[in-house]
């Protein structure tokens, strides 16, 4: 096609070639034959794409150049671990003649895929810097693919703004990641498709083995729920609506579209981290199963102490480091000189003070600077009022004469008024299915509220616990009322038998909490409402779409670890009805919640002022002002918050500066429809659903998807073990009522205190399984990648996009400084609590570039996507 002195440009081809051992695929062929394709095949080639001269056949599309194949220079053997390697190319390509490029097309010949990262030419005539084009994706060989793998240059483009001759490559690659493209198969999906479809959540029951659940989503379903990534598994054979699962832990045995499956660095992290935890686990379980003297029960706290004490002491052995060197994975799968065999880690909530949990000012702490902060609200009647319809009066039975003694001198309508009484408030969420959860083996839960009064040094102290359960007709069939009883906190002079009943009463209120916090605070309103938006956004948004180049580092590894949840967390008989009240339930109840969900809401402004614990302040940068000062989920949430915002606000306008160039963008307008209309379908006719059609609208949104993605989950993840590793801080289920004058149990609670609290909460299975799955979940990967970096430092060539980014970053970097100059105030009493375990989990972790200060289980930072 060129002649022989055609002028050429130099190129370098970045990828990740497969590993002898891939965790993430263990089925491939482990012997590869790149060597051999080398010497016999193109191995790897490369085809530009022009930008600007159209191609004489068709002329709608830019010119395609010849393939050149990528210079390998020696032969390589197939790597031990993943690692980069960078290869020249070199292309004939006159740019007088041809144009600027403004894609590429690759082929891969070899039999085994490789991540293709970058492919950069330095110096192109007539273009100002490099051309760099962005791919981060896995490249199969090609005879697995119908379509060529196109990769745009890393400019970014409204689709009115694409170049004319690059439009028709652009809808190309939107049609095949929906799966239209007429070639395209539909059924259960392979590894190297790369198809996102939605579905329903039609595969956490197993029909054929007598365990089904129902169906949730749909429009026929009477459960909504969010959508879910399709795999195109076949249908169960007892139920044809349902779809089948396979399940042997850590093996991936579903589709999951392969660039949102975990790279080698997380997969061999999170498998690491499974084995270690599960690993500390077997000990416990071997001695709960031969205990002579409480079989299946911890003995006292001492024995719950001996998860975290002892073990086998791993000597130093020099050669340990060698081979640590040769294979990192291995550094977190086996145990270093000094570790001990058998042992967990022991947890913040006592590392310090072993009894500081017990306090009243750690309890009420924790609502405030614990694991699920965000579930407390500003009392503004009493008593507390029920808003369920068909329960009969579910309104509080606490009165004036409980909580008088508590307030000092302020009447309850003085309190009231004052902004000095909080509740958290948990009777409505559990009355409607707590007689199906008592039914099941060893559980009794009551449904909860907990009454609190702010302090004058900005603690809060608990005044009154409610415990409720469902009052039945005369023929034991129908709700018609609570049978509720109140606690309040015992007087110094009060015997022990009071304040071990305080203390179970509190345990029950945890209950309710730890179960919410699972299933709402962290799986719901996380993990499950994501995914949709991940969905859409490959479905609609070319990856040169701004909005696209925005959010996709907020959907990292969102797919996979959601598509893992559902074969082993919240799958029938899974870790979740292993461990957390609800049981069976579970998924019932956030059926119910979701029917209610706001996505607007899920702004933290908007959430603090629902639950009336701020105000709006329009003198206050961040447009709210709190009423409880030392706040610490919150001061440092909106000091996030305002920084997502406004680099999100800077970052839009670039690209946005009307209202009417919005409107006309036709991908981002059906990015949105899908995502309301298809991936939120069962919500879709809710009227607070923003229309996007102004740049506001667009930058709210997005900062709330960010939000979401990061902070949010940071806040409610990444401290599981830290407070909840030691489970009488956080039960996860109860096993039977409050004990009463005259029982056996009550006997027990006047001769042997601890013991009655340890046989009412979580038992010891349940406890060593639940701790071991917890810290699995709250390790930071090695590999992470914090608010306020990129994993690509070429993730867009727009000067101001980059200017933009920069100055978020700073931004984070100087709240970091202001969160560790908090934490050190020793007036700022809600920062450390009782149990002097400073509040860190909204610290960004952005000035940590390699990420070591926050890897394994620290309870800061906070990472850029739900990847965990």
């Amino acid at each position: 096609m060129l002649g022989l002195f055609t002028p050429r440009l130099k190129g370098k081809v970045t990828l990740v070639r497969r590993s002898v051992i891939d965790l993430n695929h263990p089925g491939d062929a482990v012997i590869s034959h790149d060597t051999w394709d080398e010497l016999t095949t193109k191995g790897v080639t490369c085809q530009l794409i022009s930008s600007t001269v159209a191609d004489p056949n068709d002329e709608s599309r830019g010119l395609v150049g010849d393939e050149h194949h990528v210079d390998y220079s020696v032969f390589h053997l197939q790597p031990i671990i993943h690692s980069d390697s960078t290869y020249d190319v070199t292309f004939k390509w006159d740019v007088k003649k041809l144009g600027i490029p403004g894609a590429v097309i690759v082929r891969n010949y070899h039999a085994t895929q490789f991540l293709l990262k970058t492919i950069t030419i330095e110096q192109v005539p007539g273009h100002r810097g490099p051309i760099v084009f962005l791919a981060n994706s896995w490249v199969y060989n090609t005879d697995k693919y119908h379509y060529n793998r196109v990769f745009f240059t890393n400019d970014t483009y409204l689709p009115s703004k694409m170049p004319a001759l690059l439009r028709p490559y652009r809808e190309d690659e939107l049609r095949i990641l929906r799966g239209d493209h007429p070639k395209q198969e539909n059924g259960e999906y392979k590894d190297r498709d790369r198809v996102y479809r939605y579905d329903l959540y039609n595969d956490l029951g197993d029909p054929d083995n007598n365990n089904p659940r129902p169906t949730l989503g749909g429009p026929d379903s009477p459960y909504p729920y969010p959508r879910r990534g399709r795999t195109g598994r076949k249908p169960t054979k007892l139920d044809p609506t349902c779809e089948s699962t396979n399940v042997v832990p850590l093996l991936q045995q579903f589709y999951v579209p392969r660039d949102e499956c975990f790279n080698h660095a997380k997969k061999a992290d999170f498998t690491a981290y499974a084995i270690k935890a599960f690993k500390g686990g077997i000990l416990p379980l071997a001695r709960e199963q031969l205990d002579r003297i409480t079989p299946r029960e911890f003995d006292d706290f001492d024995d719950i102490y001996k998860l975290y004490d002892g073990g086998l002491r791993i000597p130093d052995i020099p050669a340990l480091d060698a081979l640590f060197k040769a294979f990192p994975p291995l550094r977190s799968i086996s145990p270093a000189p000094g570790d001990f065999l058998f042992k967990m880690p022991m947890p913040d909530v006592i590392k310090e003070d072993k009894v500081a949990w017990r306090t009243d000012d750690e309890f009420a702490r924790e609502m405030l600077a614990g694991l699920n902060p965000h579930i407390i609200t500003r009392l503004q009647e009493f008593p507390p009022r029920s808003s369920l319809d068909g329960y009969g009066d579910q309104n509080s039975k606490i009165t004036p004469d409980h909580i008088q003694h508590s307030l000092g001198r302020l009447t309850v309508d003085k309190a009231i008024a004052d902004n000095r009484l909080f509740i958290l408030d948990h009777h409505d969420n559990f009355m409607p299915q707590l007689l199906k959860i008592n039914n099941l083996w060893d559980t009794f839960v009551y449904a909860t509220r907990t009454l609190l009064f702010l302090q004058d040094d900005d603690t809060l102290k608990p005044i009154a616990i409610e415990l409720s359960t469902p009052r039945l007709d005369d023929l034991g069939i129908k709700v018609v009322g609570a049978d509720s009883k109140v606690y309040t906190p015992p007087s110094e002079s009060d015997n022990k038998v009071q304040h071990t009943i305080w203390q179970l009463a509190k345990a029950y209120a945890a209950v309710n909490d730890s179960a919410w916090h699972a299933l709402i605070s962290h799986w719901l309103h996380t993990h499950a409402v994501i995914e949709p938006f991940v969905i859409a956004t490959n479905r609609q948004l070319s990856v040169t779409h701004p909005i696209h180049k925005l959010l996709q580092p907020h959907y990292r590894d969102t797919m996979m670890i959601n598509a893992q949840a559902r074969q082993l967390l919240i799958n029938a008989g899974g870790f979740f009805e292993m461990t957390v009240c609800p049981g069976e339930y579970a998924l019932r109840i956030s059926s119910d919640v979701y029917r209610n969900w706001n996505f607007t809401e899920q702004a933290l402004p908007v959430d603090l002022i629902k639950r009336g614990v701020a105000k709006e302040d329009k003198d206050s940068p961040y447009g709210v002002s709190l009423l409880i000062k030392d706040y610490p989920y919150a001061v440092d949430g909106l000091a996030v918050w305002s920084a997502i915002e406004n680099w999100v606000d800077e970052y839009c306008k670039i690209y946005y500066p009307t209202d009417d160039v919005l409107q006309n963008d036709v991908e981002l307008q059906a990015w949105w429809k899908e995502v309301r209309e298809v991936g939120h379908g069962d919500i879709k006719d809710q009227p607070w659903w923003p229309n996007m059609t102004t740049v506001k609208e667009l930058v709210r949104s997005c900062a709330t998807i960010i939000w979401i993605a990061s902070a949010l989950h940071a806040a409610v993840n990444f401290g599981q073990y830290s407070y909840a590793g030691y489970l009488p801080n956080r039960p996860t289920a109860s096993r039977r009522p409050m004990p009463e004058p005259g029982t056996k149990e009550y006997q027990e609670v006047e001769t042997n205190p601890d013991m009655a609290f340890i046989h009412t909460i979580t038992s010891q299975f349940q406890s060593i399984i639940g701790v071991s799955l917890i810290e699995v979940l709250s390790n930071h990967s090695s590999d992470e990648v914090y608010l306020g970096q990129r994993e690509e430092p070429q993730w867009t060539s727009d000067d101001k996009a980059k200017k933009a980014f920069q100055k978020f970053s700073q931004n984070l970097i100087n709240i970091e400084g202001r969160i560790i100059n908090m934490n050190e105030k020793q007036s700022l009493k809600n920062r450390n609590g009782p149990a002097k375990f400073p509040y860190m989990l909204l610290y960004p972790n952005t000035s940590d570039t390699d990420g070591e200060s926050a890897t394994g289980i620290t309870a800061k930072g906070i990472p850029n996507s739900i990847s965990i």
